[in-house]
């Protein structure tokens, strides 16, 4: 297991550059809501190379970028029911070539590839503690 602490907002470059180091494509983010998810997934975008807006696909599920990679940000956080992912597609994606960041796995619990990287990011006060691992 990788820790990281982050007091600042501007510690999140640092953070994300270690994440892509370990040359994962599959990653789920996991933590409260108002954690972080979305902001280090913008990080993690901007240093793929994209450099349109990154938004929280709460609403629409799925936000697909274009950059130099192709990125596909889920979000899980709606579904009532871990079935409600089939009608995403979603093994076609996790399965792809592609990047996948992926919000609030635990809702598709059992779905998710062991493939994939964990990020778990937890709240101290203003401080984010970021665990790595399987």
């Amino acid at each position: 297991m990788i820790k990281f602490e982050c007091n600042k907002l501007k510690d999140l470059p640092f953070i994300a550059s270690r994440i892509l180091a370990l040359n994962q494509k599959k990653i789920a983010f996991s933590g409260e809501l108002g954690a972080g998810k979305t902001t280090l997934i913008k990080e993690l975008c901007f240093q793929l190379g994209y450099e349109g807006e990154v938004t929280s696909p709460t609403f629409t599920l799925i936000n697909e970028y274009e950059g130099r990679y192709k990125i596909y940000h889920i979000d899980f956080y709606r579904l009532r029911k871990p079935e409600e992912v089939y009608e995403l597609g979603y093994e076609e994606i996790f399965f792809s070539e592609d990047y996948v960041f992926i919000e609030w796995p635990e809702k598709i619990e059992g779905l998710i590839p062991d493939t994939f990287l964990n990020v778990r990011i937890m709240v101290d006060g203003e401080k984010r503690i970021f665990e790595l691992g399987k």
